[in-house]
């Protein structure tokens, strides 16, 4: 599998404030990477320094194996931004075209892609209606509609489901996936954890300006806390003495515990929880999840 962009040992300061310290990332021809981490962790300032609206203090980032530097030509690179960069007095349709001149296409090329592009966004039927009438979800695929118009072989997209309902989430990965059949590479930072465990081939945790882990979904749970699996029981008394493997919440009924992969390790849990004198009332038993791996790494101290 080829690399067709790679960042290494990118630094970036603000102040006395470090937004990438050392980060290194890759992403290979054809995946949905996504990059995952807290608020401050360098996410943001890494696409902006991709896209070249941010400079680097140290580090390089190479593009279809070309140095990019400062703000200069990115060929083949498409970037959607978190912020709706659009003019809300135009229509869907005058939007595209403007953003399709900015790419520098024209004539018949310019109509093919508008044309192309209200059918993947499914907003044809309102493509003549100033966006300010336009729901959240329609506004939000109308912007990574303008962000790809060139067809760009990658494509950075900063938190493109954020604020908008479930369907449209939902329509938006079906758009992401079309890219993908279509050869482009896609780097998307989330704060969705289930979303980015589901939808993206591989996965990038960072913090504090630093890749902390990186692989598939599956991997790295693996990774992190190895072949285990979360149990969450509920008992039909408090024990008298504490249940090894378990730790009990706000509830005194209610306990949590991680249990070793294989059968063997919850019936002896479910051993020790008879020998305690309590019945079960509920169990639930399942592997970790992103989310678990995810507060794991990073803690759980907010970040605001």
């Amino acid at each position: 599998m080829g690399t067709v962009l790679r960042i290494e040992d990118a630094r970036k300061r603000f102040g006395a404030t470090p937004a990438l310290d050392g980060l290194s990332l890759e992403l290979h021809t054809g995946e949905l990477l996504g990059l995952l981490g807290p608020n401050g962790a360098g996410k943001t300032t890494l696409v902006r320094a991709i896209s070249g609206r941010v400079a680097l203090d140290a580090g390089t980032i190479m593009l279809f194996d070309a140095r990019l530097s400062g703000s200069g030509s990115r060929e083949g690179l498409g970037v959607v931004p978190q912020e709706l960069a659009l003019y809300p007095l135009l229509t869907a349709r005058e939007n595209l075209e403007v953003f399709g001149r900015l790419h520098g296409l024209a004539g018949a090329a310019l109509r093919e892609r508008v044309k192309w592009a209200l059918s993947w966004t499914a907003l044809e039927e309102r493509s003549r209606e100033p966006i300010k009438r336009f729901s959240g979800g329609m506004k939000r695929r109308l912007n990574i509609a303008c962000g790809v118009l060139p067809r760009p072989r990658v494509v950075l997209l900063d938190e493109p489901t954020v604020g908008v309902d479930p369907q449209s989430r939902e329509r938006i990965y079906d758009m992401l996936e079309t890219l993908r059949r279509e050869g482009a590479s896609l780097l998307l930072t989330t704060h969705q954890l289930e979303e980015a465990e589901v939808r993206c081939t591989r996965l990038a945790i960072v913090d504090h300006g630093r890749v902390i882990a990186s692989g598939t979904p599956a991997g790295i749970v693996r990774g992190t806390l190895g072949a285990t699996r979360e149990v969450r029981v509920a008992l039909d008394h408090a024990p008298v003495a504490a249940i090894a493997g378990l730790t009990a919440g706000d509830d005194a009924t209610r306990f949590t515990g991680t249990l070793d992969d294989g059968d063997d390790a919850v019936e002896s849990l479910l051993a020790r929880i008879a020998a305690a004198g309590c019945h079960i009332v509920d169990l639930a038993v399942r592997r970790p999840s992103l989310q678990s791996v995810f507060i794991q790494l990073t803690g759980r101290e907010l970040r605001d």
